[in-house]
């Protein structure tokens, strides 16, 4: 079966304007990712919105889970901004566990050439085929756990939190 994408944005998907230094959304590169990297795995992807996850609502999140509970594959992978990963992965994983959910993202956006975006996704690609279902977050090569993981702030990594 299939592993289903959903796309929700982040540092991921964000482009630099020229113009005035900022980063901002045009669309996903998530294709071009996967083409990049050889995948020759079956995924359905859909973009669901593109936002900074310092801008998600409960009501995003609660779109999200939608999606999630829609969906007829059990293997969904979401790409994700970082700085809340952590919110929506306890949101799920508080309401979902017939599926397993995987939650990356990208500390660099992968427009930028030197993001970490294209390892984090090969990873959590092979993580949301292999772990019991359940919801992850998968960051720099690991897994964890939706109730056993935080964005360290200082260091700019996850971890577990015990």
């Amino acid at each position: 079966m299939a592993i289903r994408i959903l796309i929700t944005g982040g540092t991921f998907d964000k482009e630099y304007n020229e113009l005035d230094g900022s980063l901002l959304f045009n669309d996903t590169h998530l294709p071009e990712m996967l083409r990049r990297g050889r995948s020759m795995l079956e995924v359905k992807a859909r973009t669901i919105m593109l936002v900074d996850s310092l801008d998600l609502t409960d009501d995003d999140r609660e779109t999200i889970y939608e999606h999630c509970k829609a969906s007829q594959e059990d293997r969904i992978l979401i790409t994700h901004g970082t700085d809340t990963m952590e919110v929506t992965a306890r949101y799920l994983g508080e309401r979902i566990n017939d599926k397993a959910i995987v939650l990356t993202g990208a500390m660099v956006p992968y427009i930028f050439g030197s993001s970490d975006g294209m390892f984090n996704l090969g990873a959590a690609l092979a993580f949301v085929q292999t772990l019991p279902h359940g919801v992850y977050i998968a960051m720099n090569g690991k897994y964890f756990a939706y109730d056993n993981v935080r964005k360290n702030k200082s260091t700019g990594t996850f971890e577990e939190i015990r």
